[in-house]
């Protein structure tokens, strides 16, 4: 049974951009981070009950929520998030999204780095950052049901993940420290990476 099938990824130029983008600039772990954080959202949707969800603007963003730690988008000043964000922007204007959509592209995925968010606010904001809490924090690791986590997981594997984005938070904290990942390393991500349940589900 495979139950991720049952959340089909929309077929849009800005998605099918967005996954392009992701496969062209991102390494295969972050790639799989990425895509495993669009269903954990779509899951959480349900498990929450958050309706009228934007289902191609969560998985734009979700695809590339962490596309701003790479060196081509990275930016010396700007959070990776905020960074990230604005090449969601851009990838939504070249597919015709009206302006006020494609700052939800910024919100969501500057969000998703937020302590939390009130669904009341941002639905899709509040989904990414359960989301990504789950895969790269173990956040309510038992809130989607285990077959679907096992499902998701070797789907899109795990990998490196936890080295790698380690890593790479932690350099972004070094050159940034009045951003988001320097509250998310000074916050233990390093061993929540390591700890986190999803590591031993198989």
């Amino acid at each position: 049974m495979h139950a991720h099938r049952r959340l089909p990824v929309p077929n849009t130029p800005a998605a099918r951009g967005a996954l392009e983008l992701a496969t062209q600039y991102q390494s295969a772990a972050i790639t799989a981070h990425a895509l495993r954080s669009w269903l954990w959202a779509e899951a959480f949707a349900h498990v929450d009950g958050i309706p009228g969800i934007d289902h191609e603007l969560l998985y734009v963003s979700a695809v590339l929520h962490d596309i701003g730690t790479v060196a081509e988008f990275d930016n010396h000043r700007i959070s990776y998030e905020h960074a990230g964000g604005h090449v969601g922007v851009a990838l939504t204007a070249g597919a015709g999204w009206p302006a006020n959509r494609r700052e939800r592209v910024l919100e969501v995925i500057v969000r998703h780095n937020w302590p939390s968010v009130d669904p009341a606010l941002d639905a899709e904001g509040y989904l990414l950052e359960i989301a990504t809490g789950l895969d790269i924090s173990g956040a309510r690791p038992n809130a989607l049901p285990v077959g679907f986590r096992r499902e998701v997981l070797a789907t899109y594997p795990r990998g490196t993940l936890a080295a790698e984005f380690g890593s790479c938070v932690s350099d972004q904290a070094a050159r940034k420290p009045d951003t988001a990942a320097k509250r998310l390393i000074d916050g233990g991500l390093i061993d929540k990476l390591a700890a986190n349940p999803l590591e031993l589900v198989g």
